[in-house]
């Protein structure tokens, strides 16, 4: 079966966050001076063919720890859904 999942990929809350702070800061220029603590990160779609969601988790988990975040410097959060929810997504 196939599945898709939905990561997100984000800056470790401890480090600093450029780029989040770059958007923090142009906020006020937009006329939005209320956000702040703006954190900038990935989002990430894919689809896995897999027997069963489980497998399908399983392998989302090593593609996000071998590829697609770094872990000194980012952590993961990722989502697997259902053929049948795809459908409705």
């Amino acid at each position: 079966m196939k599945y898709r999942a939905e990561i997100t990929v984000m800056p470790l809350k401890a480090l600093l966050d450029p780029q989040g702070k770059a958007i923090t800061a142009s906020m006020k220029n937009v006329g939005v001076p209320e956000i702040s603590n703006v954190r900038a990160g990935k989002h990430i779609t894919l689809e896995v063919e897999a027997p069963d969601r489980e497998s399908a988790e399983q392998k989302v988990d090593i593609a996000c720890r071998k590829l697609l975040a770094n872990p000194i410097m980012e952590y993961f959060e990722f989502r697997v859904l259902d053929p049948e929810d795809m459908k409705k997504a």
